[in-house]
């Protein structure tokens, strides 16, 4: 019942996931914020990323 995300648009997902993780790791944020972040982009894929890219640091 769940979505599942394959092909193309799969990998291009992945992509941006490693991309956004290792902005986050590589920030001047604390480490309890890029946790947090980190967290957020593993369990929610396409939204955490949105919100990283909007509401994160900058």
């Amino acid at each position: 019942m769940g979505i599942e995300v394959g092909g193309l648009f799969g990998l291009i997902i992945l992509i941006i996931n490693v991309w956004a993780i290792i902005r986050v790791v590589g920030s001047a944020a604390s480490t309890g914020r890029k946790v947090l972040w980190v967290v957020l982009i593993l369990l929610l894929p396409v939204l955490g990323v949105l919100l990283w890219f909007f509401l994160g640091p900058k």
